[in-house]
């Protein structure tokens, strides 16, 4: 059975943005601020930081081993960056994905990865041999469950046809800024398909703050006294579904105002001003 998701997942794509998390014991007591107010899944992928990411997080739970049993992560691979002559590439195959899990845990300093993710639909993947490595690393513990990432709905459904693991969710943007997903059939795959949706990107990369976007933002917020932030969260969630934001920021500040957000329920005509002054254009 997939193991529920938070309402807020905290990101470490932009750890590096921030030094004064730069050593363990810092980065540690920030960890354990957020597991303890209920926050406690952190999302990584290895090209964070090329690596670096998912390793600081490793030498943070060294330094705090009791948090080791206390933190859930999600990860993943699959994004082979350019070096050299070599082109930046996908590399969906079964020996890469099984040596990527064993380097994350290594790096994570973990003993299972809660949400193991394929996180770009690779043309070239041969699904059935990708399935049969998912399913042994969930066999012998190392993942819990699995996903994907960036993933159109007939991109996992070939997966899921080929492995008997339920795929738990799909991490892809999702925002105020990119909600084309509200009416290209994408939400209700999501749903007909029982894969949850991790948004990431759910403060549309931080450009709220422009257009008719702004000035409907403003309006709300004077009403309400929620932050942009947190009406981008509020607006967010009241999709069907109910998408849980990854988000980017690792300030408190921000945290905090995504967190009102998710305590914040709009009446439906602000929703809808918000998605028309996002697309510029009145619904259909």
């Amino acid at each position: 059975m997939a193991t529920p998701y938070p309402e807020l997942v905290l990101g470490f794509m932009r750890l590096l943005d921030y030094p004064e998390l730069g050593r363990p014991n810092d980065l540690a007591r920030w960890i354990e601020t957020y597991v303890d107010q209920g926050l406690d899944t952190f999302d990584h992928a290895d090209i964070y930081g090329s690596t670096v990411c998912e390793s600081a997080f490793g030498e943070a739970l060294k330094a705090a081993p009791s948090l080791r049993n206390r933190v859930r992560v999600i990860t993943k691979a699959d994004i082979v960056h350019a070096h050299g002559d070599t082109v930046k590439h996908y590399c969906a195959e079964s020996d890469y994905i099984s040596s990527a899990i064993d380097s994350a845990l290594q790096r994570l300093n973990i003993e299972q990865i809660d949400t193991f993710l394929i996180h770009r639909p690779d043309p070239l993947m041969h699904a059935p041999s990708v399935a049969r490595a998912l399913e042994a690393a969930v066999e012998a513990g190392k993942v819990a469950q699995i996903g994907v990432s960036n993933f159109l709905p007939e991109q996992w459904r070939w997966l899921q046809a080929n492995t008997r693991l339920p795929l738990v969710c799909n991490q892809s943007e999702l925002s105020l800024r990119a909600n084309a997903a509200l009416s290209d059939g994408t939400i209700e795959a999501h749903l007909r398909d029982n894969l949850h949706w991790l948004a990431w990107s759910p403060l549309g990369g931080g450009n709220l703050q422009a257009g008719k976007l702004a000035d409907e933002l403003a309006r709300i917020s004077n009403e309400t006294g929620l932050t942009s932030t947190a009406l981008a969260i509020a607006w967010l969630r009241m999709i069907p579904g109910t998408p849980t934001p990854v988000l980017g920021s690792m300030r408190a500040e921000r945290i905090a105002e995504a967190r009102a957000g998710l305590q914040a329920k709009l009446p439906r005509t602000d929703w809808f001003a918000l998605l028309e002054a996002a697309r510029g254009q009145e619904v259909p």
